[in-house]
């Protein structure tokens, strides 16, 4: 009986102590003068490094939290009984905002496997095909047996950089995904400018986006137009990027854990919560529409086709949230205002200069939260995603040191619509349901958060015809173009009679006066 009572004791006095030997080497400690210092330094620019950094102090802090969510995806390995299993598709991203997430691609016969920036705001699969400075590998045509030339060039511009090249066919597989080859459309990338990323460790694009923005035309079908046509795959995929929520095991010397892109299906064990649904509104990017902007709770009372002029749309290929001139206005005043305890420099929310304090003591509490409000698949009705300072404040870490957290202020201005870019969507699980033509959002179980407040999904919040926020391109009917047409023809009518009676009366003229001085005609010659 002493024996059977010693024994739990002793496991339990064994468990404990492990739990604390655990968690206190989880966390660093906090700084000596218990103040945040505030040091400001101008945005520096150059090559990134190739080595590994240390672990900074705010990662160590968050690598526990990223340690649960691995351990969560293991125990659920193997658990799909009875339906589609997305385990190899777990961890399969990697990268953070400001430089792309990319997914590991097999292209041509034999494969050859190059990493992939995953693009939401564009529509085609494109991969370098020359040498490039920035590039570690690159595809080789002439190498693969199944590559086929379409005799075309193409040429595709982004909101920053572009590239030129060669249009063709190849095998294509993604390694980490649905076990399927396919025959897609490839451009072979030979000249570009600003568009590859010095350590960003990708080599090519996979825009997943609609046929209507591919270039050169609409007619040139897609990478998951054509997955879905050629394979059983469910015309769907869900992307959780997780950006500083999911750091690095320096210890493995691993390479950085990005995410997970579920090609066909979406996983729960991803999210928590309940995922909300939002229609896309037009099928060429993933076009949504906002309803309302909040700061700290605090509607930003404009007009709410303000906030979808002259699109909103959700790209993984951006880093930031863009916002249009009058709203990314209205929006960092409230900003200012809201956090107004610390004072910034301008350039800050220009995003030209960076904001840097002691290791460990961010003060994230003085930031708002900002809110936006989707209109969800009622009408009638929207739903909230609210986003943690965490999110648009990025990480620099190439020019933080040890001591001290640099961060980027990542709202900008737009002159093309608002995107709710990579720094948005790291903070849920979205779900790009392309059949159902909609797109979902719920709390990511690897978003950064503190212990005050976490990014939330919530809804439903009542409305009256929301569907009104969306921005009409304005558009001229073809009967009154017709109209316009027949009016300019009567206009060129009437001032070519009076030229055409003139050149008559000058011919009869000719006729009656054959042997005129012809000094004139050569005048009207010159």
């Amino acid at each position: 009986m002493e024996s059977s009572t010693f024994q739990p004791c002793l496991w339990s006095a064994l468990l404990t102590w492990t739990v604390f030997c655990q968690l206190s080497s989880g966390h660093s400690a906090p700084d000596a003068s218990g103040l945040p210092l505030a040091i400001r330094v101008p945005l520096r620019q150059g090559a990134r490094v190739e080595e590994t950094p240390p672990l900074p102090s705010a990662a160590a802090a968050r690598y526990e939290r990223g340690s649960a969510v691995r351990l969560a995806a293991r125990r659920r390995r193997g658990a799909a009984a009875g339906g589609v299993s997305f385990v190899d598709m777990i961890d399969n991203l990697r990268g953070k905002s400001g430089q792309g997430y990319y997914v590991e691609m097999a292209v041509g016969s034999p494969p050859q496997k190059l990493n992939i920036l995953v693009d939401t705001g564009s529509s085609n699969f494109a991969v370098g095909a020359a040498a490039h400075p920035f590039l570690r590998r690159y595809y080789h045509r002439s190498l693969s047996t199944s590559y086929r030339d379409l005799g075309r060039s193409v040429y595709v511009p982004y909101t920053q950089g572009r590239w030129e090249g060669e249009l063709g066919t190849d095998l294509v597989s993604v390694p980490h995904g649905p076990n399927a080859t396919l025959r897609a459309n490839i451009a072979a990338i030979t000249q570009s400018d600003r568009f590859f990323i010095n350590g960003s460790n990708w080599e090519g694009i996979l825009g997943l986006a609609y046929a209507d923005i591919a270039r050169p035309d609409e007619t040139l079908e897609p990478f998951f137009d054509s997955l879905v046509r050629q394979t059983s795959v469910p015309n769907l995929f869900s992307l959780q990027l997780c950006g500083a929520g999911f750091t690095q095991n320096y210890s493995l010397g691993s390479a950085t854990v990005g995410g997970s892109m579920i090609i066909g299906g979406v996983d729960p064990s991803l999210y928590v919560g309940e995922l909300w649904y939002t229609p896309i509104r037009r099928e060429w990017y993933y076009e949504v529409i906002i309803v309302r902007i909040e700061v700290n709770g605090q509607d930003l009372n404009m007009d709410c086709k303000e906030y979808n002029y002259d699109k909103s749309i959700v790209d993984s290929g951006t880093t930031n949230l863009r916002l249009p001139r009058k709203v990314f206005q209205a929006a960092v005043k409230a900003i200012e205002a809201a956090s107004s305890t610390e004072q910034f420099p301008s350039g800050f929310w220009l995003g030209e200069q960076l904001v840097c304090w002691q290791a460990g003591t961010t003060p994230w509490h003085i930031f708002p939260v900002i809110s936006l409000y989707l209109m969800s698949e009622n009408r009638n009705q929207s739903f909230r995603i609210s986003i943690l300072p965490q999110q648009y404040l990025r990480p620099v870490e190439d020019v933080a040191s040890a001591q001290e957290d640099c961060y980027k202020f990542a709202v900008s201005q737009s002159s093309t619509g608002t995107v709710m870019g990579a720094v948005i969507m790291e903070g849920f699980y979205v779900v790009f349901d392309r059949e159902k033509k909609r797109i979902g959002f719920a709390v990511s179980t690897c978003h950064v958060h503190d212990e005050f407040r976490t990014a939330s999904v919530e809804g439903p919040f009542h409305g009256v015809d929301l569907e009104d926020c969306g921005y009409n391109i304005p558009q001229t009917d073809e009967s009154t173009l017709m109209t316009i047409a027949y009016i300019m023809a009567g206009i060129c009518a009437l001032f070519m009679l009076p030229l055409c009676l003139m050149v008559c009366q000058w011919r009869f003229a000719r006729c009656l006066h054959p042997h005129g001085d012809f000094a004139d005609d050569i005048s009207l010659l010159k």
